[in-house]
């Protein structure tokens, strides 16, 4: 299925493109062809409708995530019915007519300038769309979510991260979804063709509730306690939270304790059902050459010399770093960040690895795609 994806660089169409990008890479790992052909549309693809009408030839169901949702009042309100009857234009020119699915807003039934816009354009889409999906979602987070930009997390987040104190309304609530989550509902509709009004289910916190907890994972985190990670919220939540930390907060110090017998350490500490094992790597070889969705994963260098390399996937944003068993530290691996370790030392690598869960063959959630 060729699916055009708006937004393709904001936080919810990133996730999305993600994840399409996910099953194709595991098609191609059993040596299939890959299932889906994925568009990325960002905002220089709405600035030449004869391209963007060329980039939607073909097109079976678009992921409308594309938005604006700040600005001053007029041009917010008028911004979002324009950019929907770019995309009607463009389809119109390329001759398609596919499953257009639209994240909406819960702010859409209230009669101001932003809740206007996103319901106006809405209803353009669902005018012209002979399949058409209204997703209405509430307040999204996720990793690599941009902080002190209408996202209350990723603000919360940067906060912490730079230990200094927001300020917090006492009554303030938000309703929570995280954007992969939300992602994979916008991808399940198209592969079901389901239609009509859908507004996934989401956790309903209040902010000092929200920014406790994430302080919470940074006491922990910063000893290397990792927390219980049962819950699938929590899991999202902390890996937006760990997310933030990369790469500037790379890599992590380890309390190393030495005396004439020689030195102790420890990788990492709770978790729930937790996975560790170790590997040795051979000069100039190279291990990993993959992402995941959501696993929490921690390398740690014992004795040897190797370069770790983390790329962003549908991106060319590599960051390398050399470690080494002499000081040892820990690189955390986060999601739909494609990574790999190499040995360039004279001699063997030997690496420890721990993830927060026990490896499942049945779901691996483990996305084979060269750094």
């Amino acid at each position: 299925m060729k699916i055009a994806v708006t937004g393709s660089a904001g936080l919810l169409g990133w996730h999305a493109a993600g994840r399409i990008h996910a099953v194709n890479c595991a098609a191609k790992f059993q040596g299939e062809a890959p299932p889906h052909e994925l568009v990325l549309l960002n905002r220089a693809s709405f600035a030449n409708a004869d391209k963007l009408a060329a980039a939607l030839s073909g097109v079976e169901a678009i992921l409308h995530f594309a938005g604006v949702n700040r600005g001053e009042p007029d041009e917010v309100e008028a911004a979002n019915p324009a950019i929907a009857r770019q995309l009607i234009e463009a389809c119109e020119s390329a001759g398609v007519q596919p499953h257009v699915v639209y994240a909406n807003s819960i702010h859409a039934e209230r009669d101001n300038f932003y809740g206007r816009s996103k319901r106006i354009a809405g209803e353009l889409l669902g005018e012209f769309a002979p399949r058409y999906t209204d997703l209405v979602l509430p307040h999204i987070f996720g990793e690599c979510a941009r902080p002190n930009y209408n996202n209350v997390t990723a603000t919360l987040i940067d906060h912490v991260w730079n230990d200094t104190v927001p300020q917090l309304d006492a009554e303030g609530r938000v309703s929570l979804l995280h954007a992969g989550a939300a992602a994979q509902v916008a991808i399940d509709v198209v592969l079901t063709g389901k239609t009509g009004k859908i507004a996934p289910d989401s956790r309903d916190v209040s902010v000092v509730e929200l920014d406790t907890k994430l302080r919470g994972f940074h006491e922990l985190y910063i000893e290397s306690i990792f927390p219980d990670l049962s819950d699938p919220f929590d899991l999202a939540l902390f890996n937006s939270y760990r997310s933030a930390a990369y790469p500037a907060h790379y890599p992590r110090p380890l309390k190393i304790n030495e005396d004439q017998r020689g030195r102790l350490f420890e990788s990492a500490k709770g978790g729930n059902a937790s996975h560790t094992f170790l590997s040795t790597t051979h000069p100039g070889q190279v291990r990993g050459d993959h992402f995941h969705l959501g696993l929490v994963e921690r390398f740690l260098v014992v004795s040897g010399e190797a370069v770790i390399r983390i790329r962003r996937v549908l991106t060319d944003e590599v960051h390398e770093f050399r470690v080494s068993g002499e000081t040892p530290v820990a690189i955390d691996q986060i999601p739909l960040h494609t990574h790999n370790i190499e040995n360039v030392g004279d001699g063997e690598l030997v690496t420890f690895f721990w993830s927060h869960k026990m490896f499942d063959p049945a779901d691996p959630d483990t996305f084979a795609d060269p750094v």
